[in-house]
């Protein structure tokens, strides 16, 4: 068998190499969905996503026989190091077929370049960082991606645990049903709350569009500044965020839950792209984004993701951070059933996070994907 090259790429030409490698690696996967080309060339442009402004990072291509069959990027996250004092550089994007020298390879490049760096460590998949999509799939191959959220062959985790790689958390992904009540549980939770504070809920003022996102982002570093890997919003990244997002939601795809007029929990949900983007092959030209447009805006999509929830830290350990929480939940459901909504993904969650795990449990969600971050020391 012909040896194994790995190239590093770079350049407009570089990239648009690197996205397409995934293509034939799915070919025969009707679950998987193609991204958009031009979305993943903005998202992996500095100059256009800030999230990549405290990243070095490399993108690696493994060819053998004139085709390309794998990929795989390796980035320092300076954000994290000030953060963690780790030592622990990262890998992403990856991909490859089933075969153990292309993932030996790829894997291998990754590693020498961050121990060049000084690395000691190495943790992933993060795409490219944990505000990012991360995780490798190793449970719920049956069922397509949600949007932002990955999509691998079974045996990318195997390969991996052949190279020394173990597991370093998984994170959960919930499936909830819009349409069936909320268990008597949930309800007789809220109620209970309510004697000792009133709770209101309410959509995002659009008037007040970019501040409003940015108490959504200060409730979300408070709330998750506790997690294992947690990196926080700055205002840059926050008005990123709002202004990536504007063309897909509306207020009523946000709950702020107040207590005395001050928002303590957050909850936002997005239509689940992935449904709109299926058949479109990863282009919006000529006509897709005529496609794109007509199902989200007339047509409508049926199901959505959850990837933001959070209660301020004051009062995640008591009756009424729960409360909070269900509230919040209940309202996102009751506006989002008359619209024919039959689903949502709440993701990802954390394994070991059984306080949120509880309250989403509670609603009558039930697990159904698992992705995995991995680990290694460096020799």
């Amino acid at each position: 068998m012909a040896r194994i090259e790995v190239e590093r790429v770079e350049g407009r030409r570089g990239l648009a190499r690197f996205l397409a490698v995934p293509d034939p690696i799915y070919r025969d996967d009707p679950r998987w969905v193609k991204p958009l080309d031009l979305e993943r060339r903005q998202h992996l442009d500095p100059a256009k996503n800030p999230f990549l402004r405290r990243i070095e990072i490399a993108f690696f291509v493994a060819r053998r026989d004139g085709r390309d069959v794998g990929r795989i990027t390796a980035q320092v996250n300076r954000a994290h190091l000030e953060r963690y004092r780790d030592a622990t550089g990262h890998f992403g994007f990856l991909e490859g077929e089933d075969d153990p020298e292309v993932f030996e390879a790829l894997a291998g490049t990754a590693e020498r370049w961050l121990a060049e760096r000084g690395m000691r460590r190495v943790a992933g998949p993060f795409d490219p960082s944990i505000n990012d999509s991360c995780g490798l799939l190793v449970e719920g191959f049956e069922t397509p991606p949600s949007m932002m959220m990955g999509h691998h062959r079974p045996w990318y985790g195997r390969r991996l645990e052949e190279l020394g790689y173990r597991k370093a958390k998984d994170l959960l992904c919930y499936w909830f049903d819009v349409r069936a009540p909320l268990p008597r549980a949930a309800e007789a939770a809220m109620v209970r709350a309510a004697r000792f504070a009133k709770i209101r809920t309410r959509p995002l003022d659009m008037r007040r569009y970019e501040d409003e996102i940015r108490t959504i982002c200060a409730i979300f570093n408070d709330a998750w500044s506790d997690n294992w890997g947690f990196l926080p919003f700055d205002e840059e990244e926050a008005l990123h965020l709002a202004r990536s997002i504007r063309p897909l939601v509306g207020a009523r795809d946000f709950v702020l839950a107040e207590l005395e007029g001050e928002p303590a929990a957050m909850l936002v949900v997005l239509p689940n792209l992935n449904l709109a983007i299926r058949d479109l092959g990863g282009r919006l030209l000529p006509l897709g984004w005529l496609k794109l447009l007509w199902r989200l805006r007339v047509r409508g999509v049926p199901e959505w993701r959850m990837p933001l929830m959070g209660v301020r830290k004051a009062y995640q350990n008591g009756p009424l951070g729960a409360a909070l929480a269900l509230s919040a939940i209940a309202e996102i459901k009751r506006v989002h059933t008359p619209r024919g909504t039959r689903g949502a993904e709440l993701s990802w969650v954390l394994e070991d996070n059984r306080r949120v795990r509880t309250i989403i449990e509670l609603c009558g969600a039930r697990p159904y994907k698992t992705y995995r971050i991995y680990e290694k020391e460096l020799a």
